[in-house]
């Protein structure tokens, strides 16, 4: 068949006589957590890793003071660098380097980087550093600081620091490297016997973001303001509540001189150095022009911390927290003359920030110390600041307990704000588009803090179009929304997917990027009608009569499983075939007839069963490992698959998922039950059409009816944009069919000239480290039928107001690429 024969011709009809829908002009922003490696080592430009000798085990257990650091002896020179808290430059930042050397020089200090330090010819480096002699000594000479190669053969700068004496004194220079490596090293040389302290060793590129000192990437922050947020929420997350109280997030403790700044463990197993302070993102929102949107505990911990849980701060704490949180909005708000608008004035920013919004905890789960502590701070706030619109939280998942908790306590205290995070298939983004649809009107209204499919390819970032197309078509009551993660270093990856990747000396943009970019920088502040005819539908679903079985593992876990058998629901139940006649091609197993031992995703025995209606059972024990049990199977639908996974998430819990693109969403909620090492658990699936039942030994855990609703396949919306009378419709094809939408402007029919932009992303095209595989193609489109390939995200920007063919210049205010 030719492709003209096979193309599809869609009608979009809009309403441009409409007033339509006011809504939100925040609705498209970003979402800044240090994980990944974002903040040291990635946003935050210094190139001197652990420069405060602040790192330890707590970071990670094989980290210590001087991690990143060696002791440099050159040619026969001889001394020693150790690291002590002895009388330190200050409380906050209690340990500092002792460098002695026996020689009149070469001895000295040398800093790895990050993977290396990265630099420019012809480029200026501000090295800064506090230093003090040991007490008694008067010999020491000036310090040498050097920009070298790896080797230390290639000297590309050199600059002296000093005079030194008994005092901590802070000293500077710009040293300029002559040469570029992207591998280079950092020295620093004393160039007389003698010992010194040195603490906050730093090496910072002049060519900074907006140049500003102690500023951002130049690069990376570029790609951030490239994709124009209406705001910037941070520094979490799960970083916000930390890993017990001690590690919550004190946004008083990263504002200030850098040495008096609080440095601690991040949650994601590495360390803030806090040099990417609140001043600093304050600052970042300003010169993009985004909204900042801080994040402060709600006066408890993760649930999730590893030794207490959640915990709330003692009763006696509750006071001065409140005041702290009261603080930061005199301290972004406040006159230049008021106790904490003073400390942002002598940070450099006289005139307050303009803070509107405030996260007030993150995930949390719902219970009675997070509604008690959570209610202090909000009637705090709604009482010194009622100008401020406080964020709650849903809880961690886009249902269930907490997620039902926090709707009706989001209401209980008229919250006008309530955030909701969805990691999720791509499958789930375009079942759940409409969702927004039959949100209450009368509030609160949703952020959606944290969103993304779980994919870096054509298939999620097209389902996040269509998702955001919902958000959008309800801007009304989705106030604001923000993907993540946002950052992600190579090699230093904690969580999969991410928005944009970088090293050392790249940044790379990906599909969903892009996707992002294209509705951000064209975003409205009233949504139109649309009438949408003859679109293309999803495919229809075929019903299967045979089903597969496997077994395995969760990660770096072994077990045994014997006795399986199958059958018809309700009836007997006959044993299944040895394991011998299992497909065996993944995990590692060891198949002895009836008895499985291994792990990892074991066994596979297809066509194990027959009819809609069916049941299977099998025995397992777990002899080693920190996880538990997977069984998978499929439903009676040729798009349903499902896992069972027994002892997961650390062998804390037990729960029933289904498995869209290969990817597990939670059907309903988790058990908090793991499993026994050395028990013999007898485990059995029941599927009856739409519903899935698992029992262990013969207790029912989930009873699941897995009705969803029907993925919306091809999405519309449409927008005015106020500022520039332009109307703007955004078309989002996840189908393989090329469509032609004929286009129909009621009210605006002579409106027949268009700037288009469109992103054309095969589902299996993946970007991640390199160039993204696809980026958004510009051009004119004139007359009333645009071509929209498969698989693409289209834009269409028009003057629908005046009713004529977009001009030069409106359609570069609507690009702005």
């Amino acid at each position: 068949m030719s492709e003209t024969a096979r193309r599809v011709e869609t009608v979009v009809e809009v309403d441009a006589r409409s007033p339509g829908t006011a809504i939100s002009t925040d609705l498209f922003g970003v979402f800044f957590e240090d994980l990944n490696y974002a903040a040291d080592g990635g946003l935050y430009a210094e190139l001197v890793q652990n420069r405060s000798f602040e790192y330890g085990p707590a970071d990670r257990p094989e980290w210590h003071s001087l991690t990143a650091w060696e002791l440099l002896e050159r040619q026969g020179a001889a001394g020693s660098l150790t690291v002590t808290d002895d009388d330190p430059l200050h409380p906050a930042n209690p340990h500092y380097a002792v460098l002695t050397s026996t020689t009149v020089e070469g001895v000295g200090l040398r800093n790895e980087g990050f993977d290396g330090i990265p630099v420019r010819a012809g480029e200026a480096y501000d090295v800064s550093l506090f230093a003090r002699l040991a007490e008694g000594e008067d010999t020491v000479g000036p310090l040498i600081a050097r920009i070298e190669s790896r080797d230390g053969e290639q000297v590309h700068g050199q600059v002296e620091l000093g005079p030194l004496d008994g005092v901590w004194r802070r000293h500077t220079a710009v040293v300029t490297s002559e040469a570029t490596d992207p591998d280079a090293r950092f020295t620093l040389t004393a160039s007389g016997p003698g010992t010194v302290h040195l603490d906050l060793i730093s090496l910072f590129p002049r060519s900074t973001f907006k140049n500003r000192p102690n500023g951002l990437r130049a690069d990376l922050a570029q790609a951030i303001a490239d994709l124009r947020p209406k705001f910037l929420r941070f520094p979490g997350g799960c970083l916000a509540h930390g890993q017990g109280l001690g590690n919550m997030y004190r946004w008083s403790e990263t504002v200030g001189p850098l040495h008096e700044r609080r440095q601690q463990f991040n949650i994601w197993h590495y360390h803030q150095s806090m040099g990417l302070g609140y001043y600093e993102y304050f600052q970042f929102c300003e010169d993009i022009g985004a909204k900042p949107v801080p994040v402060v505990p709600a006066g408890v911990c993760c649930q999730n911390s590893e030794v207490t849980g959640q915990a709330g701060l003692p009763e006696e704490d509750m006071e001065a927290y409140v005041a702290e949180v009261l603080a930061l909005v005199e301290w972004a708000n406040g006159p230049a003359d008021s106790p904490w608008g003073a400390l942002r004035a002598a940070a450099g920013h006289p005139e307050p920030f303009g803070l509107q919004y405030l996260g007030v905890g993150n995930e949390d789960a719902v219970t009675d110390i997070f509604r008690d502590r959570f209610s202090r701070i909000h009637d705090a706030l709604r009482e010194h600041h009622p100008e401020i619109t406080v964020i709650g939280t849903l809880g961690p998942a886009t249902f269930g307990e907490d997620w039902e908790k926090g709707w009706a306590f989001a209401r209980e205290r008229n919250l006008r704000v309530i955030d909701e995070h969805s990691y999720k298939s791509p499958r789930w983004l375009l079942e759940n588009s409409r969702r927004f649809d039959h949100l209450d009107r009368r509030g609160p209204h949703l952020y959606i803090g944290e969103y993304g499919s779980w994919g870096n390819d054509g298939r999620g970032a097209l389902a996040e179009a269509v998702y955001m197309i919902g958000m959008e078509r309800n801007g009304d009551v989705v106030r604001m929304a923000s993907y993540a993660p946002l950052l992600a270093r190579r090699d230093h990856t904690q969580w999969l997917p991410d928005l944009i990747y970088f090293d050392k000396t790249h940044v790379w943009t990906t599909l969903n990027y892009h996707v992002q970019r294209m509705h951000s920088l064209n975003s409205g502040d009233t949504v139109l009608p649309v009438t949408v005819t003859a679109a293309p539908q999803p495919p229809a679903v075929r019903v299967s009569d045979r089903h597969d079985i496997r077994i395995g593992t969760g990660t770096g876990t072994r077990a045994a499983f014997a006795d399986v058998r199958c059958g018809p629901a309700g009836g007997e139940l006959l044993p299944a075939p040895d394991f011998d006649n299992w497909d065996t091609q993944d995990g590692t197993w060891d198949i002895d007839g009836r008895i499985a031992a291994g792990e990892g995703a074991g066994p596979l025995l297809t066509e194990a069963v027959r009819g809609t209606r069916y049941s299977f059972a099998v025995r397992a024990r777990k002899t080693d490992g920190a996880e538990g049990f997977v069984l998978g199977f499929t439903g009676t639908t040729s798009d349903r698959r499902y896992q069972w996974r027994l002892g997961g998430w650390g062998n804390r819990a037990t729960w029933l998922q289904r498995v869209d693109d290969g990817v597990g969403e939670d059907l309903d909620e988790r058990v908090p039950e793991g499993v026994e090492s050395g028990r013999w658990y007898d485990l059995r699936v029941e599927v009856d059409g739409l519903r899935v039942r698992c029992f262990r030994d013969g207790a029912l855990l989930h009873d699941v009816e897995d009705v969803r609703p029907e993925p919306e396949v091809f999405a519309v919306s449409a927008v005015r944009d106020s500022a520039t009378g332009d109307m703007i419709i955004k078309i989002a094809n996840t189908t393989p069919t090329p469509v032609d939408v004929r286009l129909r402007l009621s009210g605006a029919e002579g409106a027949t000239g268009y700037h288009r932009t469109t992103l054309t992303a095969p589902p299996d095209t993946t970007s991640r480290y390199g160039p993204a595989p696809a980026t958004p193609v510009h051009d004119r489109l004139t007359g009333p039928v645009c071509a929209v390939p498969g698989y693409s995200f289209t834009v269409l920007r028009t003057d629908a107001r005046l009713g004529k063919r977009v001009d030069s210049e409106s359609a570069d205010r609507g690009r702005a690429w």
